[in-house]
């Protein structure tokens, strides 16, 4: 079965040789890039196109057409490479279209060497745009994937390459576009060498595809039949360039309108994201590391987040398709009503029942891919989780029980977990990397609680405003403790302000312990204090770094990381104070000077649009589950759930206890 995809779905690929079919209105450029692990292209030579059709593993033609056969063997590609982009382009000064908002919507196909199709999809939504693309081949867990992409440029190829990495991107664009307006090497091209996976050395039978050669070893390479072209732009979607059904991506606005469209196939069985193809293959078996890195820790969080972007694309291809279904009745609903003749009566009744059962196997069907791709997902996390190393963990990982304070810091560490209403349970862990590059805000007001989605107003709903402020006190000693937790003995200090000393009994187990090594500091004079203290350590390590004199840092300044956590903001700041938090905000992330700030942002309004650039800057999380994380990606909106200690559980006491007699001991010499 064929998959239908619409942007940002996926499909297994059966194979390592396939072929990539391109069909538009009018003639087009069509290319390939090769890219790495971060989705950059590292040099000019990871790109195929007219006036260099082969790459190892990758051939496409040599000329603009309306049909494009390109060749892939998966097995051939360079081990670096982990994604191959297709691109299709508009040439240049041929009379033709100036974008592909003139044409009909241009499709795209992966097929096996014989013709028969494994995915399809049509570029639907483009508008100004003259470059796009189309296709992405990624490899994830040792399998390769297709992904329906569909971004589009509206500055051409130069803007498309840019965009992907390379510095002479202009350069390369115009080279390409006079390879094609000069009709260069327009003859088959000469023979591969030989496979390098074919053990004697024997070269595949060759095969034509298009102005191109394709490697092959057997099958007709006869064109797959044509099905007319299908819109998958659905209603109520943005129509910018995202690599994602329901949202353009970070600059464009999730809300930007578009014109209804006809109806769209629903996602086809193994569409969807996750693992295994749902077409008889063995299903992927999880490991814990199973990711790109150098180290464990970096294996690891690399499979978190690409569980992340599963997770986003199955849920973002069953709500498409679900809007899909919807759409399909409503239409299908009009065009009964709009005829007097079938308007009421028997033959309208089973209409409608027609129409909703129609509607109603959709979202079955879309619901069954979308079940099996959780069930493969939570084994993932099933076997990722008790893998996680301390940074990594939650509260209740026996990870912590083994604890020892590290010899270095982490890449990352966890913030909280993240899920969709979809998920049915399934939490992914929030990873940030260190050393923050934005300070937090924990949001004790009633915000803080309002409008989830998903288990937010459940949880928000029975919180009081001053368990509210309790919850978010909580959630900061948690963050500020794992921050202790995860650097080496002295290489992190914690300052503290509380100008009401509110948060006395959330801060007991780092005062207890010793982590903290003074009282919070309270009152007008104790805010001044901590600011001053900090600020004057900004300008100068910042005037050493410049003039590149680190070493003739006073004594008394403290090069270690530095976390200032404020609590019950505004209550104690003078205009002053709110300045200096505001420069240690925007300067601090650079020379290791990071912020948490416990704060309701109603309680500020008195200053007006002094703090808009303070929120701004800083990563606001609630210390209760709610839905406020917006991802421009794909347009979800992830419920966020803080990384509290359970109820009742010593482990902060005993981990920190054992961070400040690591520090103790290191102050000593011992």
């Amino acid at each position: 079965m064929t998959a239908e995809l619409v942007r940002g779905q996926n499909h297994p690929l059966p194979g390592a040789r396939l072929e990539i079919r391109v069909s538009a209105e009018r003639p087009v450029i069509a290319g390939a890039t090769l890219n790495d692990q971060d989705g950059r292209m590292r040099e000019e030579g990871w790109i195929a196109h007219p006036a260099q059709p082969q790459l190892p593993g990758l051939e496409v033609s040599r000329q603009a057409a309306a049909e494009h056969r390109l060749a892939v063997d998966l097995d051939a590609l360079p081990d670096e490479v982990h994604r191959v982009n297709v691109l299709l382009a508009l040439p240049r000064g041929e009379g033709g279209p100036a974008c592909f908002g003139e044409l009909a919507p241009p499709s795209a196909a992966v097929t096996e060497l014989d013709g028969e199709p494994v995915a399809r999809c049509t570029l639907t939504g483009l508008s100004a745009e003259s470059a796009v693309v189309a296709l992405e081949l990624y490899r994830r867990q040792g399998s390769w994937k297709v992904r329906a992409v569909g971004q589009g440029y509206a500055g051409g190829l130069a803007a498309m390459l840019a965009d992907q990495g390379l510095a002479r991107a202009p350069e390369l664009a115009s080279q390409i576009e006079e390879a094609v307006a000069d009709g260069r090497a327009r003859s088959v091209a000469p023979a591969p060498a030989p496979h390098p996976s074919r053990p004697d050395g024997e070269r595949p039978r060759e095969t034509t595809v298009g102005g191109a050669m394709g490697i092959a070893d057997g099958g007709t390479g006869t064109a797959a039949p044509s099905d007319g072209r299908i819109s998958y732009q659905h209603p109520n979607r943005a129509a910018g360039p995202p690599p994602s059904p329901p949202s353009p991506p970070l600059s464009a606005s999730p809300s930007a309108a578009v014109p209804p469209v006809p109806s769209v196939p629903a996602a086809a069985p193994g569409a969807g994201g996750g693992q295994g193809s749902g077409t008889g293959e063995a299903p992927y078996t999880p490991v814990a590391g199973d990711a790109n890195g150098w180290s464990m820790d970096e294996r690891l969080y690399n499979q978190v987040w690409d569980m992340f972007e599963d997770l986003a694309r199955t849920v973002s291809a069953y709500r498409s398709a679900v809007d899909f279904a919807d759409s399909r009745m409503e239409q299908e609903l009009d065009k009964v009503l709009a005829d007097p003749r079938t308007r009421v009566g028997p033959a309208a009744d089973a209409a409608r029942a027609e129409a909703r059962a129609r509607q109603a196997q959709l979202v079955e069907k879309a619901r069954e891919v979308l079940d099996r791709d959780l069930g493969q997902l939570r084994a993932e996390s099933d076997v990722v989780e008790p893998a996680l190393p301390a940074a990594y963990a939650r509260w209740d990982n026996p990870v912590w029980h083994g604890y020892e304070p590290p010899g270095q810091p982490p890449m990352a560490m966890r913030l909280g977990d993240l899920a969709l209403p979809e998920s049915a349970g399934l939490r992914i862990p929030m990873l940030v990397r260190l050393p923050l590059e934005r300070g937090l805000w924990i949001d004790s007001g009633p915000g803080g609680s309002a409008g989830s989605a998903s288990t937010g107003p459940a949880a928000a709903s029975v919180v009081t405003p001053d368990e509210m402020r309790g919850l978010a006190c909580e959630t900061a000693t948690a963050i500020a403790a794992r921050l202790a937790a995860v650097h080496p003995p002295g290489d992190f200090t914690l300052h503290v302000i509380d100008p009401a000393a509110t948060a006395t009994a959330a801060l007991a187990p780092l005062l207890e312990t010793g982590v903290l090594s003074g009282p919070p500091a309270t009152g007008a004079a104790g805010v001044s204090a901590v600011l001053e203290q900090l600020t004057r350590r900004v300008d100068l390590v910042q005037m050493a770094v410049r003039s590149r004199a680190t070493d003739a840092l006073p004594p008394d300044v403290d090069t270690a990381e530095q976390l200032l956590v404020v609590h019950d903001f505004p209550h104690g700041f003078d205009d002053r104070g709110v300045t200096q938090l505001r420069y240690l905000a925007d300067e601090g992330p650079s020379v290791g000077v990071h912020l948490l700030m416990v704060a309701d942002r109603e309680d500020a309004q008195e200053y007006g649009p002094l703090l808009q650039p303070l929120w701004r800057a800083l990563l606001r999380i609630t210390p209760v589950p709610d839905d406020h994380l917006a991802d421009p990606w794909v347009g979800h909106h992830w419920t966020y759930e803080p990384p509290l200690v359970p109820h009742g559980s010593r482990i902060l006491t005993r981990v920190l206890s054992q961070v400040a007699t690591a520090r103790a001991t290191r102050r000593t010499g011992g």
